[in-house]
């Protein structure tokens, strides 16, 4: 697969993402891409590889139902007018890539403990305290030459210690050693700055719709 695209880091994000989270194998659509993920609140991703305003308002009415989502990779203002009211958005998001590169490893800071287990194509990395209590955690899967690092989290009482770092750089590693050279990710306003940090790029917008319904 080239990552020369938007649509083509999509794609590796979807189906990198879908391993990660357990969910469904994506089934390609005109207009991208249709995953369910089996949750309560979420049953059902549609993932747009298209961004015109009239592929987005077809495909907002078709799948207009609770428990539904969308994902799409453009401006959110338009994109949420779109839509159309039944779809509320999430939250702001990034597509991000960054090359995949061995580094020097961040130090695990006195009083942590680093540990990592993989299972069904997914790696997670775990950082605990002294007690033994949760401070950090994130997971990574790999599908070919792209890795999709996922579900990067710090403990509040954890943060401005080096934990995010740590753990990125950790599951950078496996990637690395399973034979992938890209990775992607889907970035949060707080994750942002720490990816950039680490050299990330922000692709594109990423704009994340649920039904009105879900609530």
């Amino acid at each position: 697969m080239s990552l020369g695209s938007t649509s083509s880091l999509v794609e590796a994000w979807v189906r990198g993402w879908a391993v990660s989270r357990g969910a469904a194998e994506p089934a390609a659509r005109p207009w991208g891409f249709t995953v369910d993920v089996g949750q309560a609140l979420q049953a059902t991703r549609h993932v747009l590889t298209a961004t015109d305003e009239a592929t987005v308002r077809e495909v907002a009415a078709a799948t207009a139902a609770p428990t539904v989502w969308l994902k799409v990779f453009a401006d959110p203002a338009p994109v949420r007018r779109w839509a159309g009211p039944e779809w509320r958005e999430d939250g702001p998001g990034w597509l991000m890539s960054s090359p995949l590169r061995h580094g020097p490893r961040p130090g695990v800071p006195e009083g942590y403990a680093l540990r990592s287990w993989r299972r069904g194509g997914v790696t997670r990395v775990l950082v605990t305290a002294r007690d033994g209590s949760f401070a950090a955690r994130g997971q990574v899967a790999p599908t070919g030459g792209t890795a999709v690092v996922d579900r990067i989290e710090t403990s509040a009482a954890h943060r401005r210690r080096g934990l995010g770092r740590l753990v990125v750089h950790a599951l950078c590693e496996d990637a690395l050693a399973q034979g992938a050279t890209t990775g992607v990710l889907g970035g949060t306003p707080d994750g942002r700055a720490l990816y950039e940090a680490l050299g990330w790029r922000a692709e594109a917008p990423l704009v994340s719709l649920r039904h009105a319904g879900t609530d």
